[in-house]
């Protein structure tokens, strides 16, 4: 009789703790790891984080509001020799955690245009047009309802589509949501970050210190260098990372750049072909034993076999929607919205000027951008994806949240009235691009061309 157990039973007799039949681990640790495994599950923890922010100061408990700002405008630092450099905790959170998400997305990119979307131009032009008409038309809307002046440099503030939210609400709705329509919102958003990513450095960074700036750019260069050498060793392009991020601080360039231009200098081809790592393999198993030199061997084969960016998406991807992002938000969401205080703010032109681009101009911009782009014949709509549909999925990139509140911390920096006006228009406006992008695509109904799914009953 053959001694052999399902796959799942083999587990069982091994260490994995959160495969045994422990009562922590049947119903906290396995239910934890297939949440988290979840397309949505990183907006929702970005919600949560939200609404924890503003309940903190805004229930009716005494210190409760000043303990927040206080708790996030702790100076935090280190020294090291007569090297000093200290920061509030917001700003740590802000110029230091956010160069992970930013880092992530410049690797989502750069996966883009070698292996996805972007690499196709036809596939591409679609999205790329829309994401265009879905930035300029919200910043022209903000211009003509803020005016100029002090208001005025918020035009940034409607342009952004926050990725998680985004893909968050589209989860929810399932099967309702055409593929095609799926993929031209990802890419439509991976375009906008590029979007936001720009206008970022070009006009919100004021008074450039150029010699750090050159510091900054070399070291760049010098990792592109070790990597066209074929330098392997991981530790040596974190030191230079970090040194260029310190460097984009000083030089008066948003700091968090660092991390997308690192992001695009990363291999998103495999440093070695996956033969090699199969190769060796199968001659090292034909003694059915492996020695120590041998394992580590064919681990370093293997993970060479797949490219650093997907290597790094991997493990960094998690860390980035479920911590970083949502601490940005702890950190930056608590507005408070009492005392009269919400009726001030939503009247303001700030505000207003943030709803109007985010809830009608993304939605009409898109739109009108991809309606001119199929006309002239430069792309093709989505397959199986109406009209309707299209429009409710600008509707859902008007959910501009996590960086929309990145360029509104920018864009009044002398200001906590104003930056205050934004954050609420940024709330607000990105729950309704949410109800009113959910709606039309259920109104929508299914997609042309996806059969409906049938029940056993007929």
């Amino acid at each position: 009789m053959s001694d052999a157990r399902p796959p799942h039973d083999l587990w069982r007799q091994g260490p994995v703790w959160t495969a045994s039949d422990k009562p922590l681990a049947r119903y906290v640790a396995r239910p934890l790891r297939d949440f988290l495994r979840i397309e949505s599950a990183g907006s929702v923890l970005l919600l949560a984080a939200t609404v924890v922010a503003l309940l903190w100061v805004n229930l009716p408990v005494d210190g409760w509001a000043e303990g927040y700002d206080h708790f996030w405008h702790t100076p935090v630092g280190f020294e090291f020799g007569d090297f000093r450099m200290e920061e509030s905790l917001q700003h740590w959170v802000n110029d230091g955690l956010m160069t992970i998400f930013f880092f992530v997305v410049g690797l989502e990119i750069k996966y883009e245009l070698v292996h996805g979307d972007l690499r196709d131009p036809r596939t591409a032009a679609l999205p790329i047009v829309a994401a265009v008409g879905g930035m300029v038309v919200p910043a022209l809307i903000y211009v003509a309802i803020a005016g100029g002046g002090d208001t005025g440099a918020g035009w940034g503030i409607p342009m952004a589509t926050d990725i998680a939210f985004a893909v968050g609400v589209l989860g929810v709705l399932g099967r309702r949501i055409p593929s095609a329509a799926r993929l031209f919102l990802l890419t439509l958003a991976i375009v906008d970050d590029i979007g936001a990513i720009l206008v970022i450095a070009v006009f919100y960074t004021e008074d450039v210190a150029l010699e750090w700036l050159v510091l900054a750019v070399v070291l760049l260069v010098a990792m592109a260098v070790a990597r066209a050498a074929r330098v392997w060793f991981i530790p040596a392009y974190v030191v230079l990372g970090v040194v260029a991020w310190y460097a984009l601080l000083e030089s008066g360039v948003h700091a968090t750049l660092a991390g997308v231009a690192i992001g695009l200098l990363t291999p998103a081809v495999a440093l070695l072909d996956a033969s090699v790592a199969k190769d060796y393999a199968v001659a090292a198993l034909t003694d059915k034993d492996l020695d120590a030199e041998e394992s580590h061997r064919l681990r370093f084969l293997m993970k060479e076999s797949v490219p650093v960016v997907e290597r790094l998406q991997e493990s960094l991807h998690p860390l980035s929607s479920y911590v970083v992002l949502p601490v940005f938000a702890l950190a930056n969401a608590g507005v408070v919205v009492t005392g009269g205080v919400l009726g001030d703010a939503v009247t303001s032109t700030v505000a207003l000027g943030i709803g109007a681009g985010l809830v009608i101009g993304k939605p009409i911009g898109i739109a009108l951008a991809c309606f001119l782009a199929i006309r002239l014949g430069l792309a093709r709509m989505p397959e199986g994806t109406s009209w309707s549909q299209l429009v409710g999925v600008g509707a859902v990139a008007g959910i501009g949240f996590t960086v929309s509140l990145f360029i509104a911390g920018l864009s009044f920096p002398g200001s906590e009235v104003l930056t205050a006006d934004a954050k609420v228009g940024i709330l607000i406006a990105s729950v309704l691009a949410a109800v009113v992008g959910v709606v039309v695509l259920l109104v929508s109904g299914r997609s042309v061309g996806e059969p409906t799914e049938r029940t056993s009953d007929g």
